[in-house]
């Protein structure tokens, strides 16, 4: 993803800039690409990062809901970054591209963030 003069000087950048973008892991190895977010209704916050992982694109590959807060953009890489290596992500709670409702269950949720070591959303 090539980012405009514009959009390299700003602090924000648009939803279907983050989409598509590759993900890399601890090692710089890619292991995915952002499939969407998700946003807090009422807070307008980014709250999640779909990560779509394996399959050839994007067919029969899984997902992967992460707290936003585990991504960190890299420059270097014109991607993301996280803190975690690839085998990490395929022990995390998944879901396949046709359960598509997945992220929004709280039980689901509550495995993802438990799972990620992180204070959730809610």
């Amino acid at each position: 993803m090539m980012l405009k003069d514009d959009e390299q000087q700003s602090d924000v950048i648009a939803s279907d800039r983050v989409e598509g973008t590759a993900v890399y892991g601890s090692d710089n190895d890619k292991i995915g690409t952002v499939d969407k977010l998700l946003i807090g209704k009422e807070s307008g916050l980014v709250t999640d990062a779909i990560l779509s992982v394996g399959g050839f694109l994007g067919i029969g590959s899984d997902r992967h809901s992460l707290p936003w807060s585990k991504l960190e953009y890299d420059t270097s890489l014109g991607g993301y970054k996280l803190d975690v290596t690839k085998e990490q992500l395929e022990k995390a709670p998944r879901f396949k591209e046709d359960d598509g409702e997945r992220p929004y269950d709280r039980q689901y949720q509550a495995r993802v963030y438990e799972y990620w070591t992180v204070t959730p959303y809610w």
